[in-house]
């Protein structure tokens, strides 16, 4: 499998491995990080081809309406989607592919948006941490071919499928996750008609719709071996997509292959009872050079089966739906009650990451598979 992403494109030749505060020395005193924390061993982390902000994260993000959005997204196109009181926001792979990260607030709240491509990781992160608050960027370094990203604040380099502090001040300490689905742009204007979408006017030059990895998802493939340096998990194939979630020490992986067949799934996760929606409709950001082109890989949706009082079992609807059995309420992928007597409803999301399942393992290697 070939790679043609922009991160191989960069010269890469002679590379070494990350070797502590002389490194950085190397790198003519770049990092204010301190070297001499870190909770994992250093030479897991290598470079990947672009300096410290090599690939730009967005600092100040603009936005555009949804009927300006419609012009240059096609309805199948995945979408990262922030909701926070009334206002929720769209941030399209398509752009998020080529800078990895967004730093911006939603309602009231500081987020960092996040995707890292050669783990299909797309995960936010509150800002806030000890009255701090973080905006981050990317190191150009990676971590079982994940995105190891830093805080401009204190230099402490996180990892990105974890949201841990790896090296630096912070390390030891976690970010909150926020929840943050990938869904089609059909279900996204759907649902919030009256929703922003992070604009192309980025302040950076990028072909915004191409997929610079055009191949990388092969589903008979496996991570490209110069960044992931470690024997996959093998009770799945390296490649096949996760609903990948974690409550408190307990973590899951929900296979998309069971799910695309069953469409609902039910389980009971550290005390937690929590259900899994599958649709069909959303494009793989990583298959074809047009993203809007890619095959369809479905997205997800997990919540709390909670809702008051009750603990709700549901089953699919057919054309992306879902019905609950105690009250007959039809629920669609986000979680909102469209029809019957828990209209307007919303099941509390769980925060959740559709990941390849080698990078899951890699960082959760205890993770149950619920089939």
């Amino acid at each position: 499998m070939t790679v043609t992403g922009w991160r191989l494109l960069v010269t890469i030749a002679g590379a070494g491995l990350l070797t502590g505060p002389a490194h950085a020395q190397s790198q003519g005193g770049e990092w204010q990080t301190d070297f001499t924390k870190h909770t994992v061993p250093l030479d897991e982390i290598v470079p990947g081809g672009p300096p410290k902000d090599g690939i730009p994260a967005i600092d100040k993000p603009n936005f555009v309406s949804v009927a300006e959005a419609d012009e240059w997204l096609s309805r199948r196109e995945p979408i990262v989607v922030v909701a926070v009181g009334q206002e929720a926001k769209a941030y399209p792979l398509q752009i998020l592919i080529w800078h990895e990260i967004v730093n911006d607030v939603v309602g009231d709240l500081p987020v960092t948006v996040t995707y890292c491509p050669l783990c299909n990781t797309a995960l936010a992160f509150d800002r806030r941490l000890d009255g701090l608050l973080l905006d981050f960027g990317t190191t150009g370094r990676l971590r079982h071919s994940d995105l190891v990203m830093y805080d401009r604040q204190t230099e402490t380099w996180w990892q990105q499928a974890t949201g841990e502090g790896i090296v630096g001040t912070y390390s030891g300490r976690d970010l909150t996750f926020v929840g943050a689905p990938t869904v089609s742009w059909d279900t996204f204007k759907r649902q919030y008609p009256e929703g922003l979408v992070l604009s192309r006017e980025t302040g950076h030059q990028r072909p915004y719709g191409r997929n610079p990895y055009a191949g990388y998802d092969n589903p008979g493939g496996g991570p490209f071996s110069r960044f992931f340096r470690r024997a996959p998990d093998d009770r799945l194939p390296a490649m096949e997509r996760v609903v990948a979630v974690q409550l408190g020490d307990v973590s899951a992986a929900f296979p998309f292959s069971v799910l695309a067949k069953r469409r609902v799934m039910h389980d009971d996760l550290d005390g937690g009872s929590i259900v899994v929606f599958w649709a069909p409709g959303t494009s793989s950001a990583l298959d074809a050079a047009e993203i809007a082109s890619g095959r369809d890989v479905g997205s997800t949706g997990v919540f709390s089966r909670r809702l008051g009082s009750r603990t709700l079992e549901f089953e699919s609807a057919g054309d992306g739906s879902y019905r609950d059995t105690q009250t007959g309420t039809t629920w669609n992928l986000l979680g909102v009650g469209t029809a019957g007597p828990l209209t307007g409803s919303q099941l509390e999301p769980i925060p959740h990451g559709n990941h390849f399942w080698f990078a899951w393992a890699a960082f959760r290697s205890n993770t149950r598979i619920v089939r």
